[in-house]
């Protein structure tokens, strides 16, 4: 349930068009729904403006299509993220509308009509193509949670002209998330060409002085650029996410505030 719904549910228990008692029903199960192995939270949209997503790594199958159906319930938009294909392809039999994408390795349902929610289109960058399985996530994330996202792929500081070439999608960005592996010292060049804020997302991607991705996380934590934040290494859905907040162009509740502001005032 998100804030227009939960508007319309209470404009329809006014209007005498839902009773109190339906409406109850149906307010029961907020803000969380306990199946022992998980508590789905209902709530988080009318809190965060978006959904719960689902972390696929680590759950069985059958966990993740219980807790799938009770967001369906509620006409939730559906994210799940880290998944292989073979949990995938099982999901998917037990619910056919899911979109799988094997490069992002997520699932996607939407449910609601997609919004243009951001301030601009976000960007995505990535240094080079093995990067791309965390660059995806981050897209789709983002995308999901209702923002225009341009992916830049392959432009890595190793031919740094690639990247140059791609200035004019740089500079219309609102922000930008900039995946690498290696020695991640492509946010740091982003950083320096444009004035957005830049999310660096440091990658497992390297030979063994990367240390599964912990060399490129410290290069990115201790960039010599501002405006430049890090999160977790192969955390496309952290960045994504992080993004879409950043470029929020309006508060989750602002149907409900915009309605109350028209009636003091009105």
């Amino acid at each position: 349930m998100d804030s227009r719904a939960l508007k319309t549910l209470l404009e329809a228990v006014r209007d005498g068009t839902t009773s109190p008692a339906d409406a109850a029903q149906v307010l029961s199960r907020l803000p969380y729904q306990d199946l022992g192995y998980a508590a789905v939270d209902h709530h988080r949209h009318i809190r965060n403006g978006f959904p719960e997503v689902v972390f696929g790594q680590g759950k069985s199958a059958e966990q993740v299509i219980g807790i799938l159906r009770e967001l369906l319930e509620q006409q939730s938009d559906i994210l799940v993220t880290r998944l292989d294909r073979s949990k995938a392809e099982y999901i998917q039999e037990a619910i056919p509308d899911l979109k799988w994408d094997d490069l992002s390795r997520t699932l996607t349902l939407k449910n609601t009509p997609w919004r243009d929610l951001g301030r601009g289109p976000i960007c995505v960058v990535c240094a080079g193509t093995s990067d791309l399985p965390v660059a995806a996530e981050a897209k789709v994330t983002a995308s999901m949670m209702g923002n225009r996202v341009d992916l830049i792929a392959d432009v890595g500081v190793a031919g740094i002209h690639r990247l140059l070439d791609r200035m004019d999608i740089l500079e219309r960005a609102t922000v930008i998330v900039v995946v690498a592996g290696m020695e991640g010292a492509l946010p740091s060049v982003v950083g320096g060409l444009v004035s957005r804020p830049i999310i660096a997302v440091p990658t497992s991607i390297g030979y063994g002085a990367a240390l599964g991705g912990m060399t490129t996380l410290l290069a990115m934590l201790n960039s010599c650029v501002a405006g430049v934040s890090v999160v977790n290494i192969d955390n496309g859905f952290g960045a994504g996410y992080a993004a879409a907040l950043i470029n929020r162009a309006q508060h989750p509740l602002a149907d409900i505030h915009e309605d109350r502001e028209t009636k003091t005032h009105g």
